[in-house]
């Protein structure tokens, strides 16, 4: 059940700026038809917002519209966010919830890096991913979820200036193969690595968006081949999915997902 807001002029100003903002200008009559409020109530709270500096008023055709300030505000919260300390509780979640090892990495180029790690709390079997490793985007869950959210162009370059090898006999070497890989990642929303990197792993992974809608960071769920049946995959990309959600909204990102 939603909360009432127990100021109610602060509910109706907010009203007001959240309006300007979507729909542009607006007359004072315009403004109080779509709020549902009289026109004397809106007047005296625009007078408020003009006087902070949020809304002007149009010389020409008295309309109210937005200023700037609202974006300095809030590129000044975007600033301050930090990726890891955001990502850090969802990251234990998952790890809590699954019991297998979490990642977080940062794309760098053709590669991605490994910034974050939550290890299992029950599994003897340790990763050989470590904080700092970087490895290749093709060969990688983590790298194929942010390469799913590139342009083709932008995959094509990067595929070209990659070393291509195989790390092991599942690794993707081709560019067809990739493609195809690509355009189930972005009907399914979430990435998978088939021991393409690394023997005896499988991983789910998928990419975060940031408040500019840019795939720079992903984050995945590992854990032995053993373990990691098709249907558990299944289970796993829920959770995967749900955390993308959250976690890409935490941080400014407004967009479908």
């Amino acid at each position: 059940m939603p909360q009432t807001n127990p100021v109610q002029s602060a509910e109706r100003i907010f009203e007001i700026l959240e309006t300007l903002v979507q729909e542009g200008p607006l007359s004072l009559t315009e403004l109080s038809t779509r709020l549902s409020l009289h026109k004397s109530t809106v007047h005296r709270l625009l007078k408020s917002l003009v006087a902070m500096g949020y809304v002007r008023q149009e010389k020409d055709s008295g309309k109210y519209l937005s200023t700037f300030k609202i974006l300095s505000l809030a590129g000044k919260v975007l600033s301050k966010i930090d990726i890891l300390t955001a990502a850090r509780p969802h990251l234990e979640q998952l790890m809590k919830q699954t019991h297998e090892t979490v990642h977080f990495v940062q794309r760098e180029n053709t590669h991605i890096i490994y910034v974050d790690k939550v290890e299992s709390d029950a599994n003897s079997i340790r990763m050989v991913s470590r904080i700092g490793l970087r490895q290749p985007m093709y060969s990688t869950g983590v790298g194929k979820a942010i390469l799913a959210h590139l342009k083709d162009s932008e995959i094509h370059e990067i595929w070209k200036q990659s070393d291509i090898q195989a790390f092991t006999p599942y690794t993707i070497v081709t560019y067809d193969q990739l493609l195809r890989e690509i355009e189930t990642i972005r009907r399914l929303g979430y990435a998978l690595d088939n021991e393409e990197n690394e023997l005896g792993v499988r991983c789910v992974a998928a990419c975060v968006l940031d408040y500019r809608g840019r795939a720079l960071n992903a984050f995945s769920i590992s854990a032995p081949v053993a373990r990691m049946s098709d249907e558990r995959v299944l289970e796993l990309a829920e959770q995967i999915l749900q955390t993308r959600c959250e976690l890409s909204r935490e941080i400014g990102y407004s967009g479908d997902l």
